[in-house]
């Protein structure tokens, strides 16, 4: 086990990194970053920031002689770099396990050979393909295999011609096309693996996306006791067969027939499991330092029903966003991200609202969202 006051390594330096990095140093332990960006709000609060590539010899050097054990925030990181630097120090996830998630066809292929259902699919990587594509996977979507996040590399088609014009429009790069089918609801479960095997998984989320982007979660989510059991185990079922030691997302699609779908894993913290820094016994951030270092997990039990919601850059269009509206809410805690320029689209922090029941923390959190960018000023108790 490492213990504080022992120094951590993040490859990453975005908001998830910044929120590892506040858990790290409230359980006594120290991190550098390595991120290129100067202003990264991960890299604005560490011990150290490394402001340099991923790839940079001479950084990872410094990051495996001074950290006693590394991990990543996103799943982009350059597998390559895990596996050099799991040569000089302790690395968790693996190069390898992160190699799977990173990659949309190798992660359709480990989970339909390791037996979790999943979305009708196709790989697409030609012209010839798109041609041969069954006639049953239309309507779909197609997905770029590579760097897609936030809805970002994908197309929605309906016939082969919008298929070849949006394998075209993706650069002509490895896609997969999957089916698309009419949904109750998308749901998340992030889970969490320590280097001793052990598994635990945080409560069930519902999520409602904009846009491609994550817009609210709802937990736990409105779905039967069955199926959020069922999800919390396959996502740990997900990490096992993986071998991965970390804490990953796996979002899943729930099918109007009750059927549950895994969609994909994200081999990192998740947004839809924010909601844990406030609600829960563990965050998913102390749940990560606690797999890094190899400490027992923690207890993920939900402590209150909770409602979390993204704000974008959007909100600061018309000028700074009345916080007034958040203030203004006891039961509400704000996070933000420390990110210099709010671009529209661009996740600057969240709000998570605790209630006596998931309907009462949503009601309360959708109030705060129509206030939020409007004339609102907080009325004097």
């Amino acid at each position: 086990m490492i213990f504080p006051d022992a120094m951590l390594g993040m490859l990453g330096g975005g908001q998830l990194g910044r929120m590892f990095t506040l858990a790290a140093h409230s359980m006594g332990y120290r991190v550098t970053v390595l991120d290129p960006d100067p202003t990264s709000p991960a890299g604005t609060i560490a011990d150290v920031h490394l402001k340099a590539a991923y790839q940079d010899r001479e950084a990872l050097e410094q990051l495996a002689d001074t950290c006693a054990a590394v991990t990543t925030e996103f799943e982009n990181v350059p597998a390559e770099s895990l596996r050099w630097l799991a040569s000089r120090c302790i690395v968790r996830p693996t190069g390898d396990s992160v190699a799977v998630a990173q990659h949309r066809t190798r992660e359709k292929v480990f989970l339909k050979q390791s037996g979790f259902a999943v979305a009708p699919f196709a790989v697409i990587g030609s012209l010839d393909d798109c041609d041969k594509a069954e006639g049953a996977l239309l309507p779909g979507i197609l997905k770029r295999a590579r760097f897609g996040y936030d809805g970002k590399g994908q197309a929605r088609v309906a016939t082969v011609d919008e298929l070849r014009a949006a394998f075209v429009a993706l650069g002509s790069e490895s896609c997969v096309l999957e089916k698309m089918l009419t949904l109750a609801c998308e749901v998340s479960v992030v889970a969490a693996r320590g280097a001793d095997g052990a598994t635990r998984s945080f409560p069930i989320a519902e999520n409602s996306h904009r846009d491609g982007i994550l817009d609210v979660s709802v937990i736990p989510a409105r779905v039967s006791p069955a199926l959020a059991q069922k999800a919390g185990e396959q996502a740990q079922a997900v990490a096992t067969k993986l071998g991965y030691c970390g804490v990953l997302a796996v979002e899943f699609f729930v099918t109007t027939d009750g059927e549950l779908l895994v969609n994909e894993i994200a081999p990192r913290p998740h947004n839809s499991g924010h909601y844990t820094i406030d609600a829960c016994a563990t965050s998913q951030f102390e749940q990560q330092v606690r797999t890094l270092c190899g400490l027992p997990l923690g207890d993920s039990a939900l402590l209150s029903p909770a409602a979390m919601v993204n704000i974008l850059g959007d909100a600061w269009q018309r000028g700074e966003p009345h916080w007034a509206a958040v203030f203004g809410c006891p039961e509400a805690k704000l996070h933000l991200y420390g990110k210099h320029e709010a671009r529209p689209g661009r996740k600057m922090g969240h709000y998570t609202v605790l209630g006596v029941d998931a309907e009462a923390a949503l009601a309360k959190a959708l109030a705060i969202r129509a206030q939020l960018s409007t004339d609102f000023e907080l009325q004097p108790a």
